[in-house]
């Protein structure tokens, strides 16, 4: 299970006095933890987990751009690092073209042939391409692919 690999990987950053990946890997825990306390001390999968980082990769590529907007690059660069090190734990994000021959099919499977399809086809997208692909970018070629 994937919190039994963080946690086995929060002694090795110990051990290993890696500080980012340590702050990196306490950050996914206590998001856990958190998650857990709010369904009531329900075990969370990994799929959940796999959301859970999602929104803390998300989280710390924003601060690095507004970081990097403010002339911090120091502390753009730290919160790189976490991102870098918590990609670890997710699915292998898919190309550009591998994304857009998804949504190709997806289009096709749900007959959309306007932007008024738009809605449909992103529901299924999101759902087909969960973990894979940032929503950014699905939402960026569906838009492409239906114009």
């Amino acid at each position: 299970m994937l919190e039994d690999i963080i946690q086995q990987d929060i002694k090795a950053a110990m051990l290993a006095k890696d500080s980012v990946a340590l702050a990196s890997v306490r950050a996914i825990k206590a998001a856990i933890l958190l998650a857990k306390t709010a369904e009531n001390g329900k075990p969370v999968d990994d799929a959940e987990i796999v959301k859970i980082i999602q929104k803390l990769v998300k989280q710390r590529k924003e601060s690095a751009e507004i970081y990097s907007q403010q002339n911090r690059p120091e502390l753009a660069d730290n919160e790189l690092a976490e991102v870098a090190v918590m990609e670890r734990y997710l699915p292998k994000q898919l190309s550009e073209a591998e994304i857009e021959e998804a949504l190709k099919g997806i289009i096709a499977q749900v007959g959309a042939t306007s932007m008024a399809d738009m809605g449909k086809v992103m529901g299924t997208a999101t759902k087909a391409l969960a973990g894979q692909a940032d929503g950014k970018v699905i939402s960026a070629l569906v838009r492409k692919l239906l114009a």
